[in-house]
């Protein structure tokens, strides 16, 4: 069933004013809500926007190159698809039209283990610029067979994700009525009859399940289970089972990022899951900075959190960060006009990063440096605290 979507957005924040009127308002929620009332995302975004860069002029800036190498492998920008589960809920063949755009686009993306789609189906299409993510789980047979069916498609970047050794309390989720698996009440049916172009998607695309779990004995999928168990020596394991690179997901702080080194991991992601799993975490941003610092110039890092334009992909690697990773403003391009959408805001994101270079008389990637900041002066977190994100 071909259904066509609006105009395609403008940006991100276009993208996402719109997709609230195409979602039902549980998954609105879902895709939209973090920890507590939201303030942890709020707090990272609010980050971003006290940075200040300060443009050069007279530079010739014609000729100008946003690729970036990053784990062996040249990407034509310097950003990604972040893993987000249940795709398939901000639209119906979400995970595929992520798996087109990074073969087109040639970017990374990021593959959950709570993905709607097998992995073999992704990793087909986009090739080695999939990054498979594993949470530590109880269930050692399931993690095992993850691990393996990821090597065998190809995928050779691992993401192991440290960051929710138990699911933070969603207000949000629970005011909706979201839960996984899915209960439909008569609040939702009537709220889905109301959408009726996500509602028909969807149901001619199929309910979206965890695919990569919900198959063989491993049982059904639950949110967070067994996450609590994990330990440094999980991680050392980790790394003598896999071959590929292994990168550590979820680490603020100056220690465990230290730690992840020293047990192996090729690069640190500097994250703090979109928001969604702590409310008074330090914007981090400022752990990213203090991170960089602490492992030298070298070791390679991964941020996300509150990245909303291609000024703020500029910031965060001029903070410290080798790549940037993006979640949300993929969801909202996919929710507001599809697969159209999701090329609009790339194409936009691209565009941003490169015109900032220009502003700033830089002509690549690797050319950004903390010498442009202009202003940098965290408000809500005091020079006393900013050598304490141990």
């Amino acid at each position: 069933m071909l259904l066509r979507h609006g105009r395609v957005p403008v940006s991100i924040n276009d993208a996402r004013d719109r997709a609230v009127s195409k979602w039902p308002r549980i998954i609105y929620d879902f895709i939209d809500g973090g920890a507590g009332e939201g303030g942890g995302l709020t707090s990272s975004t609010h980050a971003l926007n006290t940075i200040k860069l300060q443009p050069r002029g007279l530079v010739n800036v014609e000729q100008r190159d946003i690729s970036q190498t990053f784990l062996g492998t040249t990407y034509d920008v310097p950003f990604g698809v972040a893993p987000m589960g249940m795709c398939n809920l901000a639209w119906s063949g979400a995970d595929a039209m992520l798996a087109r755009l990074a073969k087109q686009s040639n970017l990374p993306m990021g593959i959950s283990n709570a993905a709607s789609t097998p992995m073999e189906s992704l990793i087909e299409v986009a090739g080695n610029r999939c990054w498979f993510q594993l949470y530590p789980g109880a269930n050692q047979e399931l993690q095992d067979d993850m691990i393996e069916r990821a090597a065998t498609s190809g995928c050779n970047v691992l993401m192991l994700t440290v960051d929710v050794p138990q699911l933070a309390r969603r207000p949000r989720e629970l005011r909706s009525g979201f839960s996984v698996p899915f209960r439909m009440t008569p609040k939702l049916f009537l709220d889905f009859m109301k959408h009726p172009h996500w509602s028909l998607s969807t149901l001619a695309g199929g309910v979206p399940h965890t695919a990569n779990i919900d198959r063989k004995n491993f049982g059904t999928f639950q949110r967070g289970h067994g996450r609590d168990q994990a330990t440094w020596d999980y991680l050392k394991e980790l790394r003598q089972q896999w071959n590929g690179r292994l990168v550590v997901k979820g680490i603020t702080s100056v220690v465990d990022a230290l730690q992840a080194r020293d047990c192996g991991a090729d690069a640190v992601y500097v994250s703090g899951h979109g928001g969604r799993q702590m409310e008074t975490l330090l914007p981090v941003i400022y752990a990213l900075a203090a991170i960089r610092d602490a492992v030298g110039a070298d070791y390679p890092l991964i941020y996300d959190t509150g990245i909303r334009g291609g000024e703020d992909v500029a910031k965060a690697l001029v903070a410290g960060a080798n790549f940037v990773m993006l979640g949300r403003p993929f969801l909202y391009a996919m929710g507001c006009a599809g697969e159209a959408g999701l090329k609009a805001i790339t194409d936009i994101l691209a565009e941003e990063v490169s015109s900032t270079l220009a502003q700033l008389g830089m002509r690549r990637i690797d050319e950004l440096s903390r010498d442009v900041l202009s202003w940098w002066q965290p408000v809500d977190c005091p020079d006393n605290l900013r050598g304490k994100v141990q």
